[in-house]
């Protein structure tokens, strides 16, 4: 799987377009500060995250195992402009925060279920904050959207939700790590002949492409 299919699967999955795609689609060529954001408890806070997100069941691994924290910090740092490098290293602060006020405890410190809990409200609040950006936008041509969509220092009112961009870079890096793609999925390592009907049981893994 070439990295445009990758990522073309990750789209599918979320429904809209992922932040730093066209940069990785190029070669990561840095746009944004290249400097190191990232401290090894960041790092352990966004596997945390990711696996709050894509726990480890009985059949498939978690995201810690895909090392989720890792690749969240090589896209963020390589693949980042600089406002998304701002608000996503702002939204690790944030996010502690946001688990302080409600629970008293930095988030590494929650019980599992708090975890949980809290990232589900960080989750309707960024699609909250999606809706209102794309309720401005409805009236918009597709090359004002483009436009907006990908100018490195957006409107405060037109950046991304924090909480959006992790939850993105968890299902990316998960679903074209290793572990995700072979073990999460259904992955044939050497395709065969083609099917062009396969029957279909609810609860079947997705494919790997």
């Amino acid at each position: 799987m070439n990295r445009r299919e990758a990522l073309s699967s990750v789209v599918l999955l979320l429904g809209g377009t992922i932040i730093g795609a066209d940069a990785f689609l190029s070669g990561c060529k840095t746009i944004g500060k290249k400097e190191e954001f990232f401290a090894t408890s960041d790092i352990a806070l966004l596997d945390e995250v990711g696996e709050t997100i894509l726990p480890a069941t009985a059949s498939s691994p978690g995201a810690k195992e895909a090392r989720i924290g890792d690749f969240m910090k090589v896209i963020v740092t390589d693949c980042y402009n600089e406002n998304d490098q701002n608000i996503f290293i702002g939204g690790i602060k944030k996010l502690n925060e946001a688990s302080k006020k409600k629970y008293g405890k930095d988030f590494m410190n929650l019980a599992a279920g708090q975890k949980h809990e809290l990232l589900v409200a960080l989750d309707k609040k960024a699609k909250d904050h999606q809706d209102a950006i794309n309720k401005r936008n409805n009236n918009l041509t597709p090359e004002q959207k483009y436009e907006k969509e990908h100018k490195a220092n957006k409107d405060v009112e037109d950046s991304p939700h924090y909480f959006a961009m992790m939850k993105q870079l968890t299902l990316w890096g998960y679903f074209t790590s290793e572990p995700g793609a072979t073990k999460a999925l259904c992955y044939l390592p050497v395709p065969g002949h083609y099917d062009g009907c396969i029957p279909y049981k609810k609860g079947d893994k997705a494919w790997a492409l």
